[in-house]
């Protein structure tokens, strides 16, 4: 008998006794042995596990690879042909332990496959309904399917369950099955085995520990190899988030750079934006978010239950991404210009900076944002886990306090503010479209969906917005969810200016065309602008417009501005560059066949995104003028540098608002214009040939355009794929006026393909300055 365990390395343990010598040679040659009865026998098989000796955890380390361990005082495996008697029965030898040695979780295989391969993490990162291969390498013996049963157990969250579909335990089978886990063996070679395993498309998305269970017979071990992060899948076609076309996929889902929108109306221009939602660390920083938002603190079981519904995750990160609930947010947004115990939101240039700060202060507040940062940030964590996103921004973007679907402004006859307005109407906002069906709403409403983390007003006590359809938007159907009816408003309002006369009497003038104009997002694979109004509203006057006014309860009462008898706008002359004067007209047609006379006064005021208005920085006295019929004529108003240097803010804005008061017929008009101030260019030349792991020289430089010098200049460089975090050159000497700041810098490209080198310039007298270029790098040769 002892022969048996020699052959094995191991003693024979004392409860194994020899029936007889006839027994003890017959054993050496594949006899019989008596092995007490296990006193758990029959009972609960979970009991069993944790009590009999044979069932040990053997946890796996590094990538995915580890080693199982086995006990030296446990009975060895069974030898072939070799029976064991257990009270009243008898156990083959082929029956004996399945013992698990080691296993791979192919991380990067299955992360090449699932489209995760660039996350910065080290272990596997998996998206939902698709399958994922890992190997098993079992000791002593081989895997035998009519012996050996293997089962896995999944959980995620702190209190896993079945019910409410945080755990699953599942055998393996001959196919999978799509509506739960699953598991089929692929392929056995000898002594190693490939298992397909796959979650379904519903699954929950977070942190999952994964187990492997063998049972032989009464007996089985259990084996914890390795954890792994779900996320999900817009390329199946049963996840909520699919979309199904390619290159909507690559741009929405795994491009990491992008351009905002900014600007005004009259003058649109893009600044660049580094998602990086790949970046080392993001991933674990977004399922940080989710782990200490106050609906995860009240009930953490309720909570990962609900995060296989992007409808409920967009809420979260919407809440998450501001901190005025207290919550522990990302962000601290500020608009009155005072940033010095914090980073101006004109200097941002990617979401990877602002998360890395939250999560190595403590989960703190990062200052400072506003609304284009909020969304930007809310795009990289939606992004990285899985749910198509995108910036938007809206022009004459409407925040409409009272829910009246109109914003009241009060100017006196010289075009001067009157009075404040709690409603605002922000020169562009920017918010966030996700890609989700909504199956809480019926059918009509998938598609886009508008989350605003920017925090203006509570939604159901918390301050977030959305998702809101696109669709309802534009349809006007207010009473869906979520917060339709501030979204409507911010793209439909109508403006009601309030001119105050001198001796109190208020005339009303009405434009209904100013809210909601050149709705813009980065088009597909393109560093172009895409003009996405026509998703939001129908066309200005048309039948359908008034058709969803009527809906949304709101009569809409609109002039028809070139059917008036004299028409009013606001033209601006080349060169509104800063560091320079230039000038603005107020420009007037008469549309009739009779001369008119009236009088014409500017105002022009600097001013912030948001609309609040600062220091006068140019005024016309009243003129009267005299157009003959059909004709235009001009009152100019020149804008002065040393006017506007001290007032401007780092929104570089100046509002030009323009009074007509029409002598014949009493009408008062009124035009406003936003007139955004260019900063100067950054040049940035590539020198070399860019290849992927070899060095590559970027030069960089910018003219000061000002007439006094520069001080405190600072660089800062980043570039996924490009740079490893933020490169920041520092200018040890002030640039003169008209002088060139220049510098080269070492990169070292890892990712090949197209990539973004993003600069911002900052300085005591220049913000905000931004610049891009792409750069194609060659992959390395093999």
């Amino acid at each position: 008998m002892g022969g048996i365990f020699q052959c094995l390395g191991r003693q024979m343990p004392p409860q194994y006794k020899v029936l007889s010598e006839v027994g003890t040679e017959a054993a050496n040659k594949g006899g019989f042995l008596w092995l007490p009865r296990h006193p758990d026998r029959g009972k609960d098989r979970h009991r069993h596990r944790q009590h009999c000796p044979r069932h040990r955890d053997s946890t796996g380390t590094g990538t995915g690879s580890g080693t199982g361990s086995t006990d030296p005082h446990r009975p060895a495996p069974w030898l072939k042909s070799a029976f064991a008697y257990s009270g009243d029965e008898y156990i083959t030898a082929e029956q004996r332990d399945l013992v698990l040695e080691t296993w791979d979780l192919h991380c990067d295989r299955n992360g090449r496959e699932h489209r995760t391969a660039d996350m910065g993490c080290k272990q596997l990162v998996l998206r939902r309904g698709q399958p994922y291969s890992i190997t098993l390498r079992f000791s002593g013996r081989a895997y035998d399917e009519g012996v050996d049963k293997l089962s896995f157990n999944v959980e995620t969250g702190p209190c896993p369950s079945e019910t409410s579909g945080t755990q699953s335990h599942f055998a393996t089978t001959d196919c999978p099955e799509e509506s739960c886990w699953s598991a089929v063996v692929q392929q056995q070679d000898g002594e190693s085995l490939s298992v397909s395993l796959c979650s379904p498309p519903d699954a929950r998305i977070g942190r999952y520990r994964l187990t492997l269970e063998t049972c032989t017979d009464y007996q089985g071990s259990s084996y914890q190899i390795g954890d792994f992060i779900l996320l999900f899948n817009p390329w199946h076609p049963e996840d909520t988030v699919f979309m199904d076309d390619e290159n909507e996929r690559r741009e929405y889902v795994l491009s990491q750079d992008g351009l905002i929108f900014q600007g005004t109306s009259d003058y649109i221009y893009s600044i660049p934006w580094n998602f990086g939602q790949f970046e080392d660390e993001v991933l674990a920083i977004c399922l940080k978010m989710l782990d200490i938002n106050p609906k995860h603190l009240r009930d953490q079981n309720r909570d990962c239950s609900r995060r296989n519904d992007p409808v409920y995750i967009g809420r979260v990160v919407s809440a998450m991404v501001n901190c005025n609930d207290e919550d522990r947010g990302v962000l601290f947004g500020r608009w009155d210009n005072r940033y010095e115990d914090g980073m101006s939101p004109m200097a941002w240039i990617g979401s990877v900076d602002i998360l890395k700060r939250w999560k190595n202060f403590g989960c703190q507040p990062v200052k400072y944002g506003q609304c284009w940062v909020f969304a930007a940030v809310a795009c990289t964590v939606m992004r990285c886990l899985g749910i198509p996103s995108r910036v938007v921004t809206n022009y004459n973007s409407a925040h409409d306090t009272n829910a009246n679907l109109t914003i009241d402004r009060y100017i006196n006859e010289r075009g001067e503010q009157e009075r404040q307005s709690w409603d605002k109407i922000w020169n562009f906002h920017c918010w966030v479209e996700s890609w989700m069906t909504r199956p809480d709403l019926g059918a009509g409403y998938d598609g886009w969906q508008v989350l605003d983390p920017t925090p203006q007003e509570k939604s159901e006590g918390v301050y977030c917005c959305g998702p809101a359809p696109v669709k309802a938007i534009k349809e006007g159907d207010m009473l869906l969810k979520y917060d339709i009816p501030f979204i409507f408003a911010e793209v439909n309002a109508d403006v009601v200016y309030w001119v105050v006369q001198g001796d109190g009497m208020q005339k009303q003038t009405i434009r209904s065309s100013d809210v909601g104009k050149f709705i813009s997002t980065k088009s597909v694979g393109r560093d172009s602008r895409e003009d996405i109004t026509h998703n939001y509203k129908y066309p200005e006057g048309s039948e359908e417009e008034r058709a969803v006014f009527e809906k949304a309860e709101h009569q809409k009462k609109s002039i028809g501005e070139e059917d008036e008898g004299l028409h009013l706008r606001i033209k601006v002359s080349e060169g509104a560059n800063k560091g320079s004067d230039f000038d603005v007209f107020a420009v007037v047609n008469n549309n009739t066949d009779e001369e008119r006379v009236c009088r014409v006064t500017l105002c022009a005021r600097a001013t912030s995104h948001n609309g609040i208005l600062g220091p006068q920085c140019g005024l016309t006295d009243p003129v009267d003028i005299d157009i003959e019929p059909r004709a235009e004529k001009r009152v100019p108003l020149r804008i002065l540098y040393e006017e506007y240097r001290d007032k401007l803010t780092q929104d570089n804005l100046i509002k030009v608002v323009a009074l007509l008061n029409d002598h014949q017929t009493g009408d008062i008009l009124v035009a406003v214009r936003d007139i955004y101030v260019e900063n100067p260019r950054i040049k940035i030349r590539i020198l070399g040939e860019p290849m992927q792991n070899r060095k590559l020289v970027a030069e960089i430089s910018l003219v000061n355009p000002l007439a006094v010098p520069l001080n405190g200049c600072v660089f800062v460089v980043e570039g996924t794929g490009l740079t490893e975090g933020q490169l920041v050159k520092e200018l040890e000497e002030p640039v003169e006026p008209q002088a060139e700041a220049k510098f080269r810098m070492d990169l070292m490209p890892r990712l090949s393909g197209l990539q973004k080198l993003m600069v911002d310039f900052e300085s005591d007298q220049l913000t905000g300055v931004k610049g891009y270029r792409n750069v194609i790098i060659a992959p390395q040769p093999l």
